[in-house]
């Protein structure tokens, strides 16, 4: 193991920033935890119904706190596309092939999540399965979708995104939750958010690239900032104190997001800027930074599949009845404790899917990554083709 993180850490270009990919690793895996811990299938009967501890214990909800790490997710996206649309721009390359090859790697791998649930849909409807579970599972299977249209949307926008303030979009975000929840304005508006919501920390990312958030002070500006609208917005405002959405409960913190949402990922994002320092030199450990590596290699897999991962443990446990933490009501300290022990084989199951459908995020097992990179020398003379693992 040393020694292929050695050669990972060898291959790696020197100037590319680590701590980006650190950053976007730990974006990714606080979402899957946080989906393993606050998600539950409650059997009932023949039937699977979801709930949330958040319903039964809110003093939990300062897990939604650490595990709600999309803001930083977008952070990282709008930092990394607006740098790569100027590197694009400086080559010449033309904007529908650069948003292409954006894309193709977010989207590549969601046939086969598309493909897998239809069928599995299809089949279970057809063996009498209970209408309502068949819709809890695909719902909660394909959830994850709407992040990636949203991201995809934000990408598409990058050229016009590039120089925007993160406050314009904050501004709306304001306006909407003040006609929502101090003028009456009909729920629906709240969507609007789902774009405005998102494009904060997007913008905040186009503003590192500009080299704007630089120092220091901008992220502790952000952190404590932040924090304090966030705390006066559940203190005072009546906004929900979990940072992701309860079942049942009249408003939701993330779907669509309020402005607490987005306050919340403005601390979140200071502390990220915060921690690039710290990153940058911890990711300088070789087994540390094979292990970050493979992660962003693999992200929207891993994204994409952990839902699958969770029910899929939960169905094949039923054959053995209802079990503690996974199909009993997520209402005392011992779902908690039985829901803890059960985290390594929801990642054993996700480990199998990532096995099985890897390759369509990459397309192909030859497809070359831009997170580490290797040079043959062709046998005869000069430098050979790039080849990048």
């Amino acid at each position: 193991m040393r020694r292929a993180a050695a050669r990972i850490d060898a291959a790696t270009p020197a100037g590319r920033d680590r701590a980006v990919d650190a950053l976007r690793a730990f974006a990714i895996l606080g979402v899957v935890l946080g989906h393993w811990l606050v998600t539950a299938l409650v059997a009932d009967g023949s039937a699977l119904r979801t709930a949330s501890p958040l319903q039964h214990m809110a003093w939990l909800a300062p897990i939604s706190w650490v595990f709600q790490t999309l803001a930083v997710f977008f952070l990282v996206g709008g930092h990394v596309a607006t740098r790569g649309w100027a590197a694009a721009r400086n080559r010449g390359t033309p904007y529908g092939r650069w948003l292409a090859a954006r894309l193709s790697r977010l989207f590549r791998p969601v046939a086969a999540v598309l493909v897998l649930w239809t069928v599995t849909a299809v089949l279970l409807l057809l063996r009498g399965a209970d209408q309502a579970t068949v819709h809890t599972l695909v719902k909660l299977a394909l959830s994850p979708l709407w992040f990636l249209l949203v991201f995809a949307a934000l990408t598409a926008a990058t050229p016009w995104l590039a120089r925007l303030h993160p406050l314009w979009p904050l501004a709306v975000v304001l306006h909407v939750d003040l006609l929502r929840f101090g003028l009456g304005a009909p729920s629906w508006l709240g969507w609007a958010n789902l774009a405005a919501g998102w494009l904060v920390p997007y913008a905040l990312g186009a503003a590192w690239t500009r080299g704007e958030l630089d120092g220091r002070r901008a992220g502790w500006f952000l952190l404590v900032g932040g924090t304090a609208e966030t705390a006066a917005l559940v203190a005072l405002a009546g906004y929900p104190a979990s940072m992701v959405g309860v079942p049942g409960a009249e408003v939701s913190n993330l779907n669509p997001p309020t402005l607490a949402a987005v306050t919340f990922g403005l601390a979140q994002c200071g502390l990220a800027l915060l921690m690039r320092e710290p990153l940058r030199r911890a990711m300088r450990r070789p087994v540390a930074w094979a292990a970050v590596a493979l992660v962003n290699l693999s992200a929207m897999t891993i994204f994409l599949w952990h839902q699958t991962a969770l029910m899929a443990t939960t169905a094949t446990g039923l054959l053995a009845g209802r079990l503690p933490g996974l199909h009993t009501l997520p209402d005392g300290l011992d779902w908690v404790a039985a829901r803890l022990a059960w985290l390594p084989v929801f990642a054993l199951a996700l480990a199998c899917c990532w096995t099985a459908f890897r390759s369509w995020e990459h397309g192909g097992a030859r497809r070359r990554s831009r997170v580490v990179r290797t040079h043959r020398p062709q046998a005869h003379r000069g430098t050979g083709p790039r080849v990048e693992v």
